[in-house]
């Protein structure tokens, strides 16, 4: 993920910078894409599918989004990732694609549609450490909403050594208790970054 830089002036500093507005829809996006099989981990039980430009221009950010769906006409929730070319991909786990009746190689139907609202992100246990140490951090923590807190753990968690992490766990924490509301400007689409990637199909 792209570096974290002090927030730029906007018209909105709740508004996302991730690029030109999009089409926002609460109505079904109806898609058919093939289901993957990733490279690694190697025995990986999970596939993934990546959805059509024309699908993920309906969604309301670039970057992730939650999404009530089904597939084949099995119901799930899950969050969309970017994959740093103005797509979304899904996780799909063995429980829904076995229940849903796809095989990796299958051409599948997803419907989607954004959820209202967001769900609480899943905390880091190093950052919940860290917030626990930073009281003013903390407070202000736990008054944003759980999209900004997932923007920041993402951010966070993006880092490839082990040292990125403990330096923006740092920094997040700083940034937080100095009053912070966002983990901008860094490009959560990863359009121009080229930091985010779907998985790698295996052959």
């Amino acid at each position: 993920m792209g570096k974290l830089h002090s927030p730029q002036k906007t018209g909105d500093s709740r508004r996302e910078s991730d690029g030109p507005p999009m089409t926002k829809s609460t109505d079904k996006i109806r898609l058919k894409t093939k289901l993957l099989r990733p490279a690694t981990p190697k025995g990986a039980t999970w596939a993934f599918a990546v959805l059509p430009a024309s699908a993920s221009a309906k969604l309301p950010t670039r970057s992730m989004a939650t999404v009530d769906g089904t597939l084949n006409g099995q119901a799930f929730q899950a969050t969309l990732e970017p994959d740093g070319q103005g797509r979304h991909w899904l996780k799909v786990h063995k429980a829904l694609r076995e229940a849903a009746g796809a095989a990796v190689g299958d051409t599948i139907e997803l419907e989607i549609v954004p959820v209202s609202e967001e769900p609480e992100p899943k905390m880091p246990p190093d950052l919940r450490k860290a917030l626990a140490a930073h009281p003013a951090a903390k407070t202000q923590w736990s008054d944003l909403t759980p999209v900004a807190r997932r923007d920041w753990i993402h951010w966070i968690t993006s880092g490839k050594k082990a040292e990125t992490r403990v330096r923006r766990i740092g920094t997040a924490c700083d940034m937080l208790a100095s009053g912070k509301r966002r983990a901008c400007c860094f490009d959560r689409s990863g359009m121009y970054s080229k930091s985010f990637k779907a998985p790698e199909a295996a052959e």
